[in-house]
């Protein structure tokens, strides 16, 4: 395990763990399995701002947005296998042109003028494209969601939007929604990389744990 990725797994360990036995309950289908709820990650609006200002820096400023969510798509499925947690904590859909990061794709396709941490870098869409606004900054990443986000844009940035939307449609993580949107167990991703059943479960208490810590900050 790379340096980066092993700090950064030792830091959700700090985490309070539930009891794994209080845990989701698991039914099989097929190879693979879902689970009655998905796994709750916490969606971090600068984080994802910033992860995209820096994958549209990498592409030179401007880029289709399908193209844009389907990379940080990958970047969070990345991050999410190697260290038991995702870069933007974005909820992962499956919808007709592949996976998608649910606030994302309504952050591109929703938003407004208003300023916020996304329309801070990143500009509205024209002609299906968004482009980068002002000098980028990377303060909310660590260097590990960095290298992660420049990994995946050197492996998948040459590919077209519509390559990117057939080779998400490959991901085992992926159903046809039939034109709706379809909920992504995180824990399938897990499985299909390989990981045990204990692995798994260990990486939805801390998810878990964090959420709930989350939720009981916000009313206190």
């Amino acid at each position: 395990m790379a340096p980066a990725v092993a700090l950064r797994a030792k830091m959700m360990r700090r985490i309070l763990r539930p009891n794994r036995s209080e845990g989701p309950q698991r039914a099989g289908v097929g190879a693979r399995w879902y689970t009655r709820s998905s796994m709750r990650f916490i969606f971090d609006a600068e984080r994802a701002a910033q992860s995209a200002a820096r994958v549209l820096w990498l592409a030179g400023g401007t880029l289709p947005y399908i193209k844009l969510i389907k990379l940080l798509y990958l970047a969070d499925r990345q991050a999410l296998i190697d260290s038991g947690y995702p870069i933007t904590g974005a909820r992962m859909v499956s919808m007709d042109r592949g996976p998608v990061l649910s606030e994302i794709y309504t952050c591109i396709t929703w938003g407004d003028e208003a300023e916020s941490a996304w329309t801070a870098p990143v500009s509205p869409p024209a002609n299906y494209e968004v482009s980068l606004r002002g000098e980028p900054g990377w303060t909310a990443l660590s260097p590990y969601d960095i290298e992660v986000l420049d990994g995946t844009f050197a492996r998948f940035g040459h590919l077209s939007r519509w390559e990117l939307v057939e080779f998400t449609h490959d991901l085992p993580e992926w159903r046809d929604p039939n034109g709706s949107a379809l909920p992504i167990d995180a824990r399938v991703i897990l499985q299909e990389a390989g990981k045990s059943d204990e692995e798994i479960e260990d990486i939805a208490a801390q998810a878990e744990a964090m959420w709930s810590f989350r939720k009981l900050g916000a009313t206190a």
